[in-house]
């Protein structure tokens, strides 16, 4: 199974720290945040990795490189503008290939081991889902037993760790979109299942949450 790596945003909200630093390159506990992605997901055995990119993405591959100093290779979907989050997956096909790949939000922290989820087969998506966080309450989708649905009720929120299978973007013409309404039409159709995680899980999206993942994982001596 490939993995991919969503660094493509242009982290509006993250300025004016990110007018010259892609949000994934931002440092937390002094490595920039795709790197303990990368370390995460090259421990769960992953070996080749997807990236795809445009806001200041010269820097990413400036940074990253081929892989090889993780013992990984990775691979490069460049992006002249942001083609949003489906629009992005979608052009990365070709390089992920026929089979269900996993995809990681570039601007999350995680202590999540990726391991099991190399052992699952999903239906069109399988989507990791956490405990709604304060700037998020109100969630984004319920998880009865396995299936995730856009349901009524308590809901958890989608933390942009999931598995895709290539058939859930066959209908979808290349430029950009959007993700959920893919993800919405697929649980209608009962495509859809997920899990609940309850280990540690950010995400950066201001520079205050940066600031506190930062200190938090410099007094934990987090790696």
């Amino acid at each position: 199974m490939k993995a991919m790596i969503l660094a493509a945003g242009r982290g509006e909200r993250m300025r004016p720290l990110t007018d010259y630093t892609p949000k994934p390159l931002l440092a937390v506990g002094g490595k920039p945040l795709i790197e303990h992605l990368i370390e995460r997901l090259v421990a769960a055995g992953f070996s080749e990795l997807v990236i795809n990119h445009a806001h200041l993405g010269d820097q990413i591959e400036a940074f990253v490189g081929d892989g090889a100093r993780w013992g990984v290779h990775v691979r490069y979907s460049c992006e002249e503008r942001a083609l949003e989050t489906g629009g992005g997956i979608q052009r990365a096909l070709p390089l992920v290939g026929p089979r269900p790949f996993l995809v990681v939000n570039g601007d999350i922290w995680t202590d999540m081991d990726f391991a099991p989820l190399r052992r699952r087969s999903p239906r069109l998506a399988h989507l990791i889902l956490v405990e709604n966080p304060p700037h998020h309450p109100r969630g984004d989708f319920a998880l009865h037993g396995a299936r995730v649905l856009d349901a009524d009720g308590p809901r958890l929120t989608f933390s942009g760790i999931a598995l895709y299978h290539p058939d859930l973007f066959a209908d979808c013409r290349p430029g950009a979109f959007p993700l959920a309404p893919l993800l919405r039409q697929a649980m209608a159709e009962g495509q859809v299942t997920g899990e609940r995680f309850d280990g540690h899980w950010f995400d950066v999206g201001t520079p205050e949450r940066l600031q506190v993942l930062d200190q938090m994982l410099k007094a934990e001596g987090v790696p």
